[in-house]
């Protein structure tokens, strides 16, 4: 089935958190749906209020049901002091488990590397978990993404 990218809506904030329920990575999602899509939805939404985020979805169109979103990516276009121009962070990208292997990841990477061309960034960036299943395929590497070996990535913790 052919695969097509958009925008993201508020409306599509309950099939995202559907998609990150079936991941199973996430046990907050997993407790109370509708807890969840609210908290997905008012996150979306956010991202949504200005040009300073960008949310894709990949879809396909499913006979007799409409279109099912079956991954999406989350980008934001920060403006570095020290850069010669912003740069755009891939916070997330997610593809629906039995739709991998199928260029939907490529294809979310692609419009979010076109859009990034259209801002004028400088470059793009993104941390992925050596223990994903991406990571250990080397999805990134096989798109031209290059692994930086000299930083560190640290979370502080609220």
């Amino acid at each position: 089935m052919k695969a097509t990218v958009r925008r993201a809506e508020i409306t599509d904030a309950t099939a995202i958190c559907t998609l990150l329920q079936s991941l199973g990575w996430f046990p907050h999602l997993n407790s109370d749906a509708s807890v969840a899509t609210e908290q997905v939805a008012y996150h979306l939404n956010s991202c949504l209020a200005d040009n300073s985020h960008s949310v894709y979805v990949a879809e396909q169109i499913v006979e007799q049901q409409g279109a099912e979103i079956i991954g999406y990516a989350a980008v934001h276009w920060l403006p570095y002091l020290f850069l010669s121009a912003p740069e755009g962070f891939v916070s997330e990208l997610f593809v629906d488990q039995a739709h991998r292997g199928q260029g939907i990841g490529s294809l979310l990477l692609d419009t979010v590397q076109t859009e990034a061309r259209v801002r004028g960034c400088s470059r793009l960036m993104l941390v992925n978990s050596r223990e994903r299943e991406s990571y250990q395929r080397q999805f990134y590497q096989k798109q031209g993404w290059i692994e930086r070996e000299n930083i560190a990535n640290f979370i502080y913790k609220l």
